[in-house]
């Protein structure tokens, strides 16, 4: 007898026959997304899920926003596609709003389609105007899946590359103190052309540093001419409840990469610089789908829709509240290790009884969770942080739905 599989079951069968193997999904039993609306999801048998990781901090401005979408289609009936090697107003709009945001004298902007390929690019940047081929990254850190980006990633799941390059070097994360002496100690050979690090790590567990971490950081590089570049791929765009997590240190570096929130889901990505240091770029440099005339628009009415709706206080005042209910959560459920994180980036730790990652119970957590209709991330060295990161759109009410669902979860293990 021929037994039919459902749809999840033909598109998993598919994805295992033509896709390659590293593309993994979430979920022993994934449902088929097919609808965003605002802070929700829809599968293919319209069971509703609230959205807590925002497609990995994308959609801060809600799923299928219709002020933004509006704004792309209308460009997409206008003209679709040109490249940079024309002149068109979206990009060069978007670069003036860039700048008037960016922190400090950061004015100049890159585009292009993908967060690694804006990290790639920030690197390359850093070599033109140093003159120096070396680079260090924080272990635990992200940055990318092309072959410098990844040479700079500290996470073991994500740096699959068996040859890395042998001019990246690590040093311990924020949290370690011997972080910044070992850094140090690399600055002093003078080769070191740029440090890349994420203001706060992302993949890593949502890793705050220290309050005086990124002002030390900021003062090594000064001191030895060294660039400081900032991934803020995932930071970026209020979802610290900053426009840029290092403006929570004050600190301003001298190359910003930027991705994710920026275009809400239409992909687009940027390095930011100052003058001095994109003078270093001259020779030609063109991007096919960087500057994307429909990707610019959308950005554009995103970064409008932010201010507009003070989505950065939004993302402060919940943020805070969410944390304050998750540390509560915490005394009921010693499985919770750590709750952390700024603004709606926030990171709930699972270990067991000895603190060691409880890897396991973070998979089983997720997968009750989707069947309670919330939909969670899952990050850290170890899998075992569940890391929240709705739409800044998302309301304080749908909020304490997630808590009390994680309660109840926790209370079943």
């Amino acid at each position: 007898m021929e037994i039919k599989m459902d749809l999840a079951q033909q598109l998993v069968a598919t994805k295992k026959e033509f896709l390659v193997p590293c593309v993994y999904h979430f979920y022993q039993r994934p449902p088929v997304m097919v609808r965003g609306e605002g802070v929700y999801l829809f599968d293919s048998d319209g069971k509703r899920y609230l959205d807590c990781y925002s497609g990995v901090s994308v959609v801060s401005a809600g799923h299928s926003n219709p002020e933004i979408l509006d704004a792309a289609i209308d460009q997409l009936r206008q003209l679709q596609h040109t490249t940079t090697i024309y002149l068109t107003e979206p990009m060069l709009e978007l670069a003036r709003a860039v700048a008037e945001l960016a922190p400090g004298n950061l004015r100049r902007s890159f585009f292009c389609a993908s967060g690694s390929e804006a990290n790639e690019g920030a690197l390359l940047l850093s070599s033109l105007a140093t003159g120096r081929k070396e680079c260090v990254y924080l272990k635990d850190g992200l940055h990318g899946r092309t072959k410098w980006a990844m040479s700079v990633t500290g996470l073991d799941m994500w740096r699959t590359d068996p040859n890395p390059l042998v001019t990246a070097h690590a040093v311990p994360g924020p949290r370690h103190p011997e972080s910044l002496p070992a850094l140090e100690q690399l600055l002093k050979q003078e080769t070191i052309a740029a440090v890349i690090a994420e203001p706060i790590q992302g993949n890593g567990g949502i890793v705050v540093p220290p309050d005086d971490y990124w002002p030390q950081l900021r003062q090594l590089c000064s001191q030895y001419g060294t660039l400081l570049i900032a991934d803020e791929i995932q930071t970026a765009w209020n979802r610290t409840g900053r426009w840029f997590a290092t403006e929570h240190w004050n600190v301003v570096p001298d190359i910003v990469t930027v991705a994710k929130a920026l275009g809400n889901g239409f992909p687009i990505a940027a390095y930011i610089t100052t003058d001095e240091i994109a003078a270093h770029y001259t020779r030609p440099g063109a991007s096919t789908f960087g500057g994307n005339l429909v990707s610019c628009r959308a950005a554009l009415a995103t970064l409008t829709y932010h201010k507009q709706h003070q989505l950065g206080d939004r993302s402060t005042t919940l943020g805070n509240r969410l944390r304050s209910q998750l540390i509560e959560l915490q005394r009921r459920h010693p499985e919770i290790a750590e709750v952390r994180g700024r603004g709606l980036m926030i990171g709930v730790e699972l270990c067991d009884a000895e603190k060691n990652p409880a890897a396991a119970l973070t998979d089983s957590v997720l997968e009750r969770m989707k069947d309670a209709g919330f939909l969670l991330g899952k990050t850290g060295p170890g899998r075992n942080v569940l890391t929240l990161m709705p739409p800044l759109v998302v309301t304080s009410d749908a909020l304490d739905t997630v808590v009390e669902g994680l309660d109840q979860v926790l209370r079943l293990k």
